[in-house]
This record gives C-alpha cells, structure tokens and sequence, in this order.
C-alpha cells in the first residue's frame, strides 16, 4: 500500500498511540510528491531532446545524410527543423512552468487542476513527437522521389515496364511498415516513462480529491 494511504488512514484514526497528521501536513505531502514528478518531467523531456541532438549529430556523416545533402533542399529542411525546435522549446517552457506552478501552489483545488493541466501537457507533447515524425518522414520520401536521382531512375525504369503503380504501392508500404515499428517503439518508450510519471501523478489527483470529500 502507497505511504500516503498509509499515513491519510493514520490520519483519520481516532486512536491516541498513532501520532495524526493534519489535512495540511497530508497536503503538503502530495504538494511535494506532485512538484518532484513535474520536474522529472521537464527533466526527462530535456535529456530526449539531448539524446536526439546527440544522435543527429553523430549520424551527420552517415551515407543517408550525405545523400540528403545533395538534394539541395535548405529551403525546406530547415524551416521544419526551426518550427520543430520552436514548438520543442516551448513544451520546455510549459514543462519549467508547470514545475513552478505547482511547487508554489497552496491550494489543494488549483493544485488538482495544475496536475490536470500537466498530464494534458504531456499527452500534447506525445501527439506532436509522433506528428513530427511522420510529417518529417513524409517531407524526406517527397523529396527522394523529387530529387533523388537513383529513385527517379528506379520509377523511370518501373514505368517502361509497366509497373509503377506495383513500385509505388512497394515504397509507400514499406514506408507505413517503418513509421508503424518507430511509432510503436515511441509509444512504448513515452508510456515506460513519461506514462508511469503521469500514472504517479493522477493518483495524487486521487488522493487531493480524497482529502476534498
């Protein structure tokens, strides 16, 4: 059993050999266990942001990266990189003052709704990973197609034969297959982490809604 049901039932006990907490003390409790989650949060979302960076970075030099290079398309890659960024920083921010919101919160109906406003964050922050990464990866397969050499050879060939519907049907499925397997992946990473915080963090919402009655 939580600590805290361990504590709000001693609380309620009449029995003098058990020491009682207050409905405050119970409250600052929650109010402490609430604002080290939020701030796990912004911590985690920093060192994902980091992880990627470093992992962009490292494959720069790749022979995809390279081939990207060729393309020529600054006018396209760096305006979703800016937008993505921008959006990314902004979740920081949100993430920061969610922190301080709730630390400094000394009422337990607006600390409930801070909570709530945190976990909506979060499942913001999720939907726009996923959309980034498909509307990224389907920027980069236009792209190929585009201005890719070695692809536009490939469909020219498809087409003399006769196949290029057969072609195209190939590369888009292949490509829902990878988005499927990333996004998955994704998934089970943000609920292994960011899932089991925000699990934390509605129990607290629970206990605050107790503690109201």
């Amino acid at each position: 059993m939580d600590e805290l049901e361990l504590l709000k039932k001693d609380w309620k006990k009449s029995d003098d050999a058990f020491p009682k907490l207050t409905y405050n003390e119970i409250y600052k409790m929650i109010l402490k266990k609430s604002s080290s989650i939020v701030k796990w949060i912004f911590i985690i979302s920093l060192l994902e942001f980091g992880f990627w960076t470093f992992i962009s970075f490292f494959l720069k030099d790749s022979e995809s990266m390279k081939r990207f290079n060729q393309y020529d398309a600054d006018a396209i890659f760096i305006p979703l990189m800016v937008i993505g960024y921008i959006i990314l920083a902004y979740f920081f921010y949100l993430f920061y003052k969610n922190y301080k919101t709730i630390s400094a919160t000394d009422n337990a109906k607006v600390l409930m709704e801070n909570i709530l406003k945190t976990r909506k964050t979060v499942k913001q922050y999720v939907a726009f990973n996923l959309i980034y990464l498909v509307v990224s990866t389907i920027v980069v397969l236009f792209l190929e197609f585009d201005r890719d050499q070695q692809v536009i050879d490939q469909v020219n060939k498809a087409a003399a034969n006769g196949e290029a519907f057969k072609f195209y049907a190939g590369i888009i499925i292949a490509t829902i297959l990878i988005l499927v397997v990333a996004i998955g992946i994704l998934l089970l990473f943000y609920w292994l982490v960011y899932g089991i915080l925000l699990k934390r963090l509605n129990r607290n919402y629970k206990e605050l809604k107790k503690l109201e009655v």
